[in-house]
């Protein structure tokens, strides 16, 4: 069976946790290769502190050379369409040969992907067999949400059932990566119009590109 290699470009770190949902999207689209996903990481690189997107992409590439690029940028404050002008003009700027390139915005950061699935929360929280309520947000709000972030660390600390020394000493950012490890669907979130653009334009590379089953 034909690899499809894929590199993700992210803000940060914490963003590897998209690796499972671009691969689920993939899947769920109908792509039949066998599919190695790889996150572009240059943090023991020596680069300066504030690289320009477009010398980040094109280091990313020469390190993890692929099929299908993956760019990601937090909308944040910002509208979803400047995110991905400038991830294009970055790619625009790049002289040697780019691979496909999909932009990947989540409105207003990828926290936001995560609030919809209690199991896994609690999962990742590390006490799956909690039933206290965690009240999370209607799905059709997520992406009005000031702070995505800060809403699945307290979801997090809720589901965690710890309290005291104890809550205090729970690496919540370590267990919010793994919040995506616990989910096997993510259709809710295509109720969102930042995953149903981003699904929108992976469904038509997947079909130029002849990946479909």
């Amino acid at each position: 069976m034909r690899e499809l290699r894929y590199t993700l470009v992210t803000d940060g770190s914490s963003d590897i946790v998209l690796l499972p949902i671009l691969t689920w999207l993939l899947r769920a689209n109908g792509t039949a290769y066998a599919i190695q996903p790889e996150w572009a990481d240059l943090r023991q690189l020596r680069r300066p502190k504030r690289m320009r997107l477009d010398d980040k992409i094109r280091l990313s590439l020469e390190l993890y050379p692929c099929d299908l690029l993956f760019v990601h940028r937090d909308a944040e404050r910002e509208m979803r369409e400047k995110r991905v002008n400038e991830i294009n003009q970055a790619i625009e700027k790049i002289v040697n040969a780019v691979p496909t390139a999909v932009c990947v915005v989540p409105v207003r950061m990828q926290e936001a992907w995560l609030l919809f699935d209690e199991s896994a929360i609690r999962y990742a929280a590390g006490n799956r067999s909690g039933s206290q309520p965690l009240d999370l947000p209607p799905i059709n709000r997520l992406e009005e949400l000031p702070d995505p972030k800060a809403e699945l660390h307290e979801r997090l600390k809720q589901a965690s059932n710890l309290s005291g020394r104890r809550l205090k000493r729970l690496p919540v950012n370590q267990r919010a990566l793994r919040v995506a490890e616990f989910i096997d669907d993510f259709s809710p979130l295509r109720t969102l119009s930042a995953f149903i653009a981003l699904e929108t334009n992976l469904k038509q590379i997947i079909k130029q590109q002849g990946w479909g089953s």
